[in-house]
């Protein structure tokens, strides 16, 4: 997909933004020390909640991902059982990606659009189980961000498919869990990659695999993209070591597994989880700053 891009140098530096549901707080702890530290990079890509939170790095608004997830957590409209029942959303669409943004705790989309650094989000075609890349290019309205992120983050079973710009999309980690093969295609050549998963962690075959043949037998490839999820996950993360032995890679990951529910309502819980990251990354501050640096 074309689009005008705000960055054009030949060597570029990146963030590479893992997903992972209520764990992406740990990427947020991480990423609202670079704001707040005034480390900022030419291009970042999230994925699901990488994109989903993470469009508040190049809006320069540290601390609100987690404000918002424990003010509305507790409201049904936001994530919810119920919400799924009666809109086919667990995260609802219309409160989560449009209202909360918009008036409950505003996103700062004129700082976005200001800021140097390209943004990248990826969803998977369900008609084609491919990885979609869309970059927020100068002409992209603020809704037109808003459902390509929650098409990003769009979980299979629990959302709806979301129709934009003539595909049918839903979680970009099903097809690109950890885009940094397609990003150094890009020309970000130097890039710091947040993981949500220990480093020693296997991704397993999904259990959920005959639900996921009944919910979505609409779309044969994309049940086939997530039957053979685990593999490409694996591949992803030899890749990312194999970058990182090179030099050219730097990688945040925790250390032990991030023992949060992808719903969980607990705001004590989430702000744990965030704090894991911001000591993470206070504690390798000097060492980003001279990886970016170069």
């Amino acid at each position: 997909m074309e689009t005008t891009k705000k960055n054009d140098r030949e060597t570029k530096t990146g963030l590479v933004l893992e997903g992972g549901a209520l764990r992406g707080l740990y990427t947020m702890g991480i990423v609202d020390v670079l704001t707040e530290n005034n480390i900022f990079f030419d291009g970042m890509i999230g994925v699901s909640a990488g994109a989903a939170f993470g469009c508040n790095y190049p809006s320069r608004q540290p601390g609100r991902a987690l404000r918002y997830n424990q003010r509305y957590s507790g409201n049904w409209r936001y994530c919810s059982l119920r919400s799924w029942l009666i809109t086919g959303d667990l995260f609802g669409a219309e409160f989560a990606y449009h209202r909360l943004p918009k008036e409950l705790d505003p996103f700062d989309f004129e700082a976005f659009k200001a800021c140097p650094t390209d943004f990248w989000m990826v969803c998977t075609d369900v008609e084609t189980g491919l990885p979609v890349y869309r970059m927020a290019d100068e002409a992209m309205s603020f809704d037109s961000l808003c459902e390509w992120v929650r098409a990003s983050a769009s979980m299979p079973l629990v959302s709806r498919v979301v129709e934009i710009e003539g595909r049918k999309l839903l979680d970009g980690g099903v097809a690109d869990s950890i885009p940094l093969r397609f990003f150094r295609h890009q020309g970000y050549k130097r890039n710091l990659v947040v993981l949500t998963q220990p480093r020693n962690y296997v991704k397993r075959p999904t259990p959920f695999m005959p639900l996921m043949r009944l919910g979505l037998r609409r779309y044969p490839k994309m049940i086939a993209a997530l039957a053979r999820r685990h593999v490409m996950y694996n591949a992803q993360l030899r890749y990312v070591e194999a970058q990182e032995q090179s030099g050219d890679t730097l990688v945040l990951a925790p250390e032990t597994p991030l023992s949060i529910s992808h719903t969980s309502h607990d705001p004590q819980e989430m702000h744990r989880i965030y704090e894991i990251g911001r000591r993470q990354c206070e504690a390798n501050l000097a060492r980003i700053t001279a990886f970016v640096e170069g």
